[in-house]
């Protein structure tokens, strides 16, 4: 598969489900991982795993909502492994509920996480691959924030913000051989996914019956992501920037 060996890839949210997957992944074509997460137990967790299956990781809490925690993840993932190579912004929340039924205090929780954390960690990050005039930044945004979801309007709004401001960074990185892209995943199986189902039975009815809908005919899984998500981390990807990778087994198909 693709060659990481040497190359230290910071990965938030890498603690569980999809962060997890490309944590794994990417351990095994060589890279080191750095996992910023919030959850510290299962973090540290998924990094002994790792090391423990031959790989080089290392867990920091990190709130990515806070920029100073996230401005001393980075200084300390340099600090431990020597560079910072491939930023994954892949932690993000949501909650599946109407739009008419949500309030402020919910937008901006969706919106600190899953935009303004996208910011914090691409803003720290940039700097030290600035320094080495080599990166690759590849975010995780949605379908959703490609096409709509219904009980997602903020959601949705926050996903489509990413692929915009990656699209905006791409060109303006692009002269210090820095790659911007993004992931968008359809319907996977992941814990936060498993939350929304139990949060309502209008959750677990949307969600379950996403199985019929999707054209390959099973919801996506953790590994899925990762494999994309490795490709475009790798060298040979290199003439890759600005673009946005849907992996949704063919539920979404606009362009």
């Amino acid at each position: 598969m693709y060659e990481l060996t040497g190359k230290v890839a910071i990965i938030t949210g890498g603690s569980r489900g999809i962060g997890k997957g490309i944590a794994s992944i990417m351990a095994k074509q060589g890279a080191r991982i750095v996992i910023a997460d919030l959850l510290k137990e299962e973090a540290e967790k998924t990094a002994a795993e790792i090391e423990s299956n031959g790989g080089k990781a290392m867990a920091i809490k990190t709130d990515i909502c806070n920029f100073d925690e996230v401005k001393t993840m980075v200084a300390r993932a340099k600090k431990h492994f020597g560079s910072v190579d491939i930023l994954v912004n892949n932690a993000g929340w949501d909650r599946m509920i109407p739009f008419h039924k949500t309030d402020p205090e919910l937008w901006n929780k969706i919106i600190d996480i899953n935009y303004k954390g996208t910011l914090n960690c691409v803003f720290c990050a940039m700097e030290e691959m600035k320094n080495n005039n080599y990166g690759k930044i590849i975010s995780i945004a949605s379908d959703a924030g490609r096409v709509g979801s219904s009980g997602e309007a903020v959601y949705s709004g926050t996903k489509g913000a990413v692929i915009a401001f990656s699209k905006a960074m791409a060109r303006e990185l692009a002269k210090t051989k820095i790659n911007v892209n993004v992931v968008c995943p359809g319907p996977t199986n992941t814990p936060l996914v498993k939350e929304m189902k139990d949060d309502s039975e209008f959750n677990n009815k949307v969600l379950s019956g996403m199985e019929r809908i999707i054209p390959l005919k099973r919801m996506g899984v953790p590994e899925d992501i990762a494999y994309a998500v490795t490709f475009l981390a790798s060298k040979e990807a290199d003439f890759i920037t600005g673009q946005v990778i849907s992996v949704s087994g063919g539920l979404t198909m606009a362009g």
